[in-house]
Order: structure tokens, then C-alpha cells, then sequence
């Protein structure tokens, strides 16, 4: 039989704020991988962009990490990491993906020279991230494959004139692969076919269909609470509760409408 590779997921992105399908995009990815028997998806990493970025609307890195760590309370097995909105200056992805296989590199290497019991304490801070047990016909393998998380808007964005260096995009498809979730009635295979580089490597190109569809655009989002209106249950209730709070994206008073806990009536008064 042959062995099951194990995966880390990568998404990158401003995450401004973290929207519920942000989470779910992990859980396709890993139900999508581990369903082939190959793939064994052991944790997932967030990496928001650091404030150098210069998005519009870009809130400070300060508030972006703490609403990923509020809606990451309850996921085992995904965790936020800083390092690239630590950066003082926007790193380019195909950079940002080159740190993270250095250091699950350096983490193995060093599990395979320590001692057989420190070998396997190193092993089990791989593995206490898996949220369930192994693939089927799972055997061990101390390969650890780094994928890119996306969407198809991502995916298509490599055609954009411009916008990618072609070498990165290379970089990324070649030595890294993509997990790429799609809607219902795109066609993102037509895009790879269109696409010389993306065609050469498309073995590396994972495609996934969200067929429940739920269209959560954090931008959308953001327009909702500036006018005051209700986002609960397309952002953890926490998130919610940490943006009112904080008072972040100009929103106004009544932004209470979208409050996780609202205020209950005195049970008193008549």
C-alpha cells in the first residue's frame, strides 16, 4: 500500500475581518484531500498581510490577529501565525510559503535527530493538531506537503497583467500546489486550460466545488455594518463582539442591531 502524505494548509490573505467562510474554506479542503486516501490534512495556518499592505479599509494588524484568535477559539486543528504581519513590508506569497516549508523542514529534521521518545513528543505537537484520526490505510510518512488555500478568485487573479510575477506563480503551482475552492457554475478548469503555466502543472491544482453556496464577501460585510445592519452568523459571534467594541470599519452606534448577546428588556418594567 502506498503511503499517505501528510498536508498543511496555507491561506494567506487580510482577513479583514475573518469571515466564517474563511473557516469553512479549511474544512473543504481537508474533507476534499483526506477523501482521496493520499492525503492526510494534519493543520491548517492562517497568515494575514501585514498593514504595509495598504488595502482600503485595512484595519491595523493589532485587531485583525485578535478577531482570527476569537474565531479560532473552537478550531483544533487551524492556528494563526504573525510572522508575516510582523513583516515591515507586503511579502510576496511565493516568499511567505518558502518560510513556512522552511520551518516545517527544520521541525522534521530536528524530530529525526533527537532521541526516539523526544522524537515522538516532537512527532505528537505535529499530530495533536489533527482534529480526527488518520486517512484509511494510513502509514507513517515524515513528508509534510505545504499547500496554498484559495479561492477561485485567487486562481483567477493569476491573469490578471501584472498582478503576479511569473516566476511566483510557477514557484507556487510547481513546489507547492494549490487547494482551490470554487461556486457552483464557475469553471475553473477552463482557466488552467487557458492558462501555459497553470496547464503545466495542473496535477498540482486541486480543485474543490462548494456546492453549498454562501456568499460572504468581507467587503459586503463591512458596507452592512457601516449601515448599521445585522452580520451575525456570517462572522463568529466573538468577531462581532470584539468589531463593536473596538469600533472598527467607522460603524455607527446602532451597530448593536448585530450584537452576538443583545440587550435583554428589564424584566421588570411593564
Amino acid at each position: 500500500m502506498s503511503s499517505v502524505t501528510k498536508v498543511v494548509l496555507l491561506a494567506c490573505g487580510s482577513f479583514n475581518p475573518i469571515t466564517n467562510m474563511h473557516l469553512r474554506m479549511f474544512e473543504l479542503a481537508r474533507d476534499a484531500l483526506n477523501r482521496t486516501g493520499r492525503y492526510n490534512v494534519i493543520a491548517g495556518i492562517i497568515s494575514p498581510v501585514c498593514d504595509a499592505y495598504g488595502k482600503k479599509e485595512l484595519v491595523p494588524t493589532k485587531h485583525r490577529c485578535a478577531m482570527i484568535s476569537l474565531a479560532l477559539k473552537t478550531a483544533k486543528w487551524i492556528r494563526l501565525d504573525t510572522w508575516e504581519c510582523e513583516q515591515p513590508l507586503w511579502t510576496e506569497t511565493a516568499r511567505v510559503l518558502s518560510h513556512f516549508r522552511v520551518e516545517l523542514e527544520n521541525q522534521m529534521n530536528t524530530s529525526i535527530t533527537e532521541t526516539p521518545n523526544k522524537k515522538r513528543r516532537k512527532n505528537r505537537k505535529i499530530d495533536e493538531e489533527i482534529d480526527r484520526g488518520p486517512c484509511p490505510n494510513h502509514h507513517d510518512n515524515d513528508q509534510v506537503s505545504l499547500k496554498l488555500l484559495c479561492g477561485g478568485d485567487l486562481l483567477e487573479s493569476f491573469g490578471t497583467p501584472g498582478l503576479w510575477k511569473d516566476e511566483d506563480i510557477e514557484d507556487i503551482v510547481r513546489n507547492y500546489g494549490l487547494v482551490c475552492i470554487t461556486r457552483g457554475g464557475t469553471d475553473p478548469k477552463k482557466f488552467i486550460y487557458e492558462s501555459d503555466v497553470l496547464s503545466k502543472y495542473q496535477e498540482n491544482i486541486f480543485i474543490v466545488t462548494e456546492w453549498i453556496t454562501n456568499e460572504i464577501s468581507a467587503t459586503k460585510i463591512r458596507r452592512a455594518m457601516r449601515r448599521g445592519e445585522s452580520v451575525k452568523y456570517l462572522l463568529q459571534d466573538s468577531v462581532i463582539d470584539y468589531i463593536r467594541e473596538n469600533q472598527l470599519y467607522g460603524i455607527p452606534d446602532n451597530l448593536a442591531l448585530a450584537c452576538s448577546h443583545p440587550r435583554r428588556s428589564n424584566p421588570n418594567s411593564s
